[in-house]
């Protein structure tokens, strides 16, 4: 491993995941065990039984990887710092950031891999499906300003299925086909380390949401394509983490979603429509508090 580089690096970052981390695990060094692998996995300081799990030598005596490393971090540094940590030691010519409430039923790599090397294309994520097998949706179109207008008002909730008021959540698009598209959940990110190199890493001023959309942008901007496959398919235990802390979570998107904006804004009508959107969130922040108590 020291000589030869990895066919894969992989990094996960942990928070409160003891119900999932075992069997994102187990089925990620099945499905990748004919594979030169490097494993990075970053605790935030989780208050279960998370790190418990981590340090038991029994279950990596199990486990196929070719090199592991674990960090675990005094506070919670959030996700973006977390993958960022991974990120910088990778050395693999494939790239994946992986969370830990993702299960491998199947081998997704050799597919994935393949679909890598097409032309253009710096990024790929699999099909993911709910633990009853049922096809989840994962694939997103970058968030405009007037889908925080049709949130607030409801009209998102009131037509869900409208590619306009609901055009974020890509309810038009059918994830039982392969396409382009503009950003996968950050749950599976399969990418080549000459993408990394050329985008780089994640925007740690977006501490735990839109980090990933952002990085999903930046790889456009490079003129490079990012892939949904729907040939190959994961599970994904959507929200384990984020269940736990629903308030804080709720603060952190509102924040995330503004500093996202504020980043691309150039223009002073740009600036003021942020700075509109910023007022309607701390507005409607305390009211979605008071919901999630009840």
């Amino acid at each position: 491993m020291k000589n030869s580089r990895p066919d894969l690096s992989i990094v996960v970052v942990t928070y409160n995941n003891a119900a999932t981390i075992r069997d994102c695990l187990n089925s990620l060094s099945e499905a990748a065990a004919g594979l030169a692998t490097e494993l990075y996995i970053i605790d935030n300081n989780s208050q279960d039984a998370t790190t418990k799990i981590l340090k038991d030598g029994q279950i990596w005596k199990h486990l196929s990887f070719g090199h592991v490393e674990k960090l675990y971090n005094e506070a919670n540094v959030g996700y973006t710092k977390g993958v960022n940590q991974g990120l910088r030691r990778c050395r693999g010519r494939h790239v994946l950031m992986l969370n830990p409430d993702i299960v491998f039923p199947v081998n997704p790599f050799p597919m994935l891999f393949g679909v890598l090397q097409q032309d253009g294309i710096g990024v790929v994520s699999p099909q993911f499906r709910y633990p009853g097998g049922g096809i989840q949706p994962s694939c997103r179109r970058f968030p405009a300003k007037r889908d925080i207008f049709f949130e607030l008002t409801g009209l998102s909730r009131l037509l869900p299925e409208s590619p306009f008021f609901n055009s974020w959540r890509f309810p038009d698009f059918d994830h039982r086909h392969s396409a382009d598209v503009s950003q996968p959940q950050g749950a599976f990110l399969l990418t080549r380390d000459e993408t990394l190199k050329d985008v780089g890493l994640l925007d740690e001023s977006l501490p735990m949401f839109f980090s990933d959309v952002d990085w999903c942008r930046r790889v456009h901007a490079a003129d490079l394509r990012i892939r949904f496959c729907a040939d190959t398919w994961v599970i994904h235990h959507q929200g384990a983490s984020v269940r736990q802390k629903r308030m804080e979570m709720i603060v952190s998107s509102h924040r995330s979603f503004v500093a996202y904006f504020k980043k691309y804004d150039r223009s002073m009508f740009d600036k003021i429509t942020t700075a509109i959107i910023e007022t309607a969130l701390l507005i409607i922040t305390p009211l979605r508090l008071l919901l999630t108590k009840m």
